[in-house]
């Protein structure tokens, strides 16, 4: 039998549940639709105050072998030990504190918080995943069914892409160097010139800032770090970022093949080749 993805581990067992630990956006929902697709046995935990709105998305009625519940206070381990998940997934922007809140007893999350010697989203996660993989629940890559919505190579909406290859070039290493330092995954370029590198302020607000200097001919890049954790760190660029680049008046945008996933790829590059935006896979 085929493997349902090129990014589950070698030896995966479908006939295990898989737990999907549901964040914000559209995200969760694409790898829910995959992973049934593929006869997986899901099972999801959605958290109140991430997910606005995780019943609409479960299937009604529901399937078997599929459990749904909203966890206000995020017990995430003792759900995965109640569901008998062979794996978990997350998917979905989650805050880590809503991870921590489930960890038993509390003064075993202010411990592991207090072990790190740098307190960001990295080691955080780290250390959840690490937690989740002690209960013998393998943590999967969070590009897992997706394979049909990552970043290809070429331009993916087709045509000529606009930007030269020396320029495009420039902004792909400009966005590794920013990554490699743990800046950020993402930058805008134009001609040779660094326009904005995104930090803290996120992909949104610095596409933005961008548009208010000189964005014609400019690039958006999108990369991902050289040693990137995939089971809980993947760049994605959705429906919101390409209306965040056509209000700020960007038209090309670079992103990874293979790593970074593009929310509903069908709709992201409809839309933007109805805006005349031009999408590259590198």
């Amino acid at each position: 039998m085929p493997t349902p993805s090129a990014y589950l581990p070698e030896k995966f067992d479908p006939a295990l549940p898989v737990a999907l630990i549901a964040g914000q956006g559209i995200y969760p929902q694409l790898v829910a639709k995959s992973a049934r697709a593929a006869g997986i046995a899901l099972r999801l935990i959605a958290f109140e105050g991430e997910n606005r709105a995780p019943s609409s998305w479960r299937p009604s009625p529901r399937p078997k072998g599929t459990a749904c519940m909203s966890a206000r206070s995020a017990r995430t381990l003792k759900l995965l030990e109640k569901f008998g998940a062979g794996y978990a997934l997350m998917a979905g922007q989650v805050t880590p504190r809503r991870l921590f809140d489930g960890l038993r007893p509390d003064l075993k999350a202010a411990q592991i918080l207090l072990s790190l010697k740098r307190r960001n989203a990295e080691t955080i996660f780290g250390a959840i995943a690490k937690e989740i993989e002690d209960l013998g629940i393998r943590l999967l890559d969070a590009r897992a069914f997706l394979d049909e919505h990552l970043a290809s190579p070429g331009c993916m909406t087709g045509g000529r892409f606009p930007i030269e290859k020396e320029y495009v070039d420039h902004g792909i290493h400009i966005a590794r160097e920013c990554a490699r330092l743990d800046i950020g995954q993402g930058c805008v370029v134009r001609k040779g010139t660094v326009l904005a590198v995104e930090a803290f302020e996120g992909t949104d607000e610095m596409l933005t800032r961008a548009g208010g200097l000189k964005a014609d001919e400019s690039l958006f890049v999108k990369t991902v770090k050289a040693r990137q954790d995939f089971r809980f760190d993947v760049p994605c660029f959705g429906l919101r970022t390409l209306e965040t680049m056509q209000a700020a008046g960007l038209k090309a945008a670079a992103l990874e093949s293979d790593g970074v996933i593009l929310l509903d790829k069908p709709a992201v590059i409809e839309k933007a080749r109805g805006w005349k935006i031009s999408l590259l896979g590198f």
